[in-house]
């Protein structure tokens, strides 16, 4: 493994300079009026029969002989797409653009051309829209549980650097394997605030959209832009219900990888892609991304190819605008509450007080149903300065509350509110404290806190 890290931008070309900034919310509309876009997996796994490729791969492996992002982008314009997203870098560390934080990367496989830039340029020529996959996630590099250092923090930013530096105008970045069950990598172990700050700086307009909604709460943005939902892990969208911007992506074929099956195999059936998922999905504020995987040449297969016609002709893209409500701002600062001391009055049952603030929105603090003025809170070591809390029911029963912090040994209030949403989005001027607490003056049933979090949100 060879890791060489550098914060500089290089070279010249396409060099980008941050565009004037435009309102997140008109951002995350902008979005959602793309409707329909093509996810591109293509990376080192495309030469093996697995998606989680070896980490210790050579190289060697990665020769697409008649590599062409031109056909992929026509591709997607005869499905009427407006935009691709093209994976720089999975699970397993391989790069496939021109970078100079690692040996790892397609500058040293047989191609020796920077796929990045193929891309990018093919699907302007096209007139769509250029977007990036890139994973936390990177064993090659060890950037996994147990071994993460501060060189990593900084190899991420440096490789997120280039990325926003040398290939234009990107309209989002969809970031995986970060805080998810399966990479177990925390938005503290690569401090989340600190990553999308840097993004941010160099490109204001550049959404970023982390896959992580098998863990959060559909009611609210927490840690990204962009409400995700990947339907091959089980994360379903409501159509009837959802009010945030939001993604849903599938795979045309079997898996996000191309196997050697591919081109005998049937896709999905174009017409189910466009009546069950792009159509309603639209109405819905969620913006749908197929997956499709060229093979070990670089092209798209011949069955791939023609279901995309087929969704072009099908899918009659004149649906009215779905205008976003009015959401609450992504959260993207550190939990102060995790895994903190914890009191609260009776629980219920073996629901006692540290289920209310343990990352898992699965589990929750339960009043006893005896109780009349139930009331839950977090200690601190020391006073800390605090600008949000947020309040995550398992269900939602709280009808009126009040939020407190305590200084100088005296209780004084925050706000009294009577949000009734199972998501309870609490932003105020900061205060500093070393407790805080909510008391349920209402509520329709006996509470259930599934997560109290306590947010120092920068300006």
């Amino acid at each position: 493994m060879v890791l060489v890290v550098s914060l500089l931008p290089f070279g010249s070309k396409a060099q980008t300079k941050p565009s004037q900034p435009v309102a997140l919310t008109q951002r995350q509309q902008d979005f959602v009026d793309l409707r329909f876009g093509m996810f591109i997996h293509f990376n080192i796994p495309t030469f093996m029969e697995d998606d989680w490729a070896d980490p210790e791969a050579s190289p060697t492996l990665f020769n697409p002989t008649k590599l062409d992002c031109s056909q992929w982008a026509k591709a997607a314009k005869s499905a009427k797409m407006s935009y691709g997203a093209l994976t720089t870098k999975h699970h397993s560390g391989f790069c496939i653009w021109d970078t100079k934080t690692t040996n790892y990367n397609v500058m040293n496989s047989p191609l020796k051309r920077d796929v990045v830039k193929e891309y990018a340029e093919a699907f302007r020529a096209n007139g769509l829209k250029v977007m990036l996959y890139y994973s936390i996630l990177d064993t090659h590099h060890k950037l996994r549980p147990g071994f993460i250092t501060k060189k990593h923090v900084a190899m991420v930013k440096a490789q997120l650097t280039e990325l926003l530096t040398n290939y234009g105008e990107i309209s989002a970045l969809i970031i995986d394997g970060w805080d998810a069950p399966w990479s177990r990598i925390s938005y503290d172990d690569i401090p989340f605030e600190e990553v999308y700050r840097h993004i941010k700086s160099i490109q204001p307009n550049c959404l970023v959209m982390d896959l992580n909604a098998a863990k959060y709460p559909a009611e609210a943005l927490f840690y990204t832009d962009i409400k995700s939902y990947e339907q091959g892990a089980g994360q379903h969208i409501s159509k009837e219900t959802n009010r945030l911007p939001a993604l849903s992506c599938l795979p045309i074929n079997k898996a996000w990888f191309w196997k050697t099956a591919f081109p005998t195999e049937p896709v999905k059936d174009p017409a189910v892609l466009v009546n069950d998922n792009l159509i309603p999905f639209n109405k819905a504020y969620c913006n749908f991304i197929l997956n499709v995987a060229p093979n070990r040449d670089g092209l798209i297969d011949d069955n791939a190819l023609a279901a995309l016609a087929k969704i072009g002709e099908i899918w009659p893209n004149n649906d009215l605008r779905a205008i976003l409500p009015v959401f609450d701002a992504p959260i993207i600062s550190t939990n102060l509450a995790k895994h903190q001391p914890s009191n609260a009055s009776w629980s219920n049952d073996m629901w006692i007080m540290d289920f209310g603030n343990d990352d898992n929105f699965k589990t929750a603090w339960m009043s006893n149903p005896s109780v009349k003025k139930p009331w839950y809170e977090v200690v601190f070591e020391q006073e800390k300065a605090f600008n949000l809390i947020t309040v995550l029911e398992k269900q939602p029963a709280i009808t009126q509350y009040r939020l407190e912090y305590f200084t100088n040994g005296n209780w004084k209030p925050i706000l009294t509110s009577s949000n009734t949403g199972r998501a309870k989005i609490n932003r105020f001027n900061t205060v500093k404290g070393s407790r805080v607490r909510i008391l349920l003056d209402e509520f329709t049933s006996p509470p259930a806190i599934a997560e109290f979090g306590v947010y120092h949100e920068q300006n």
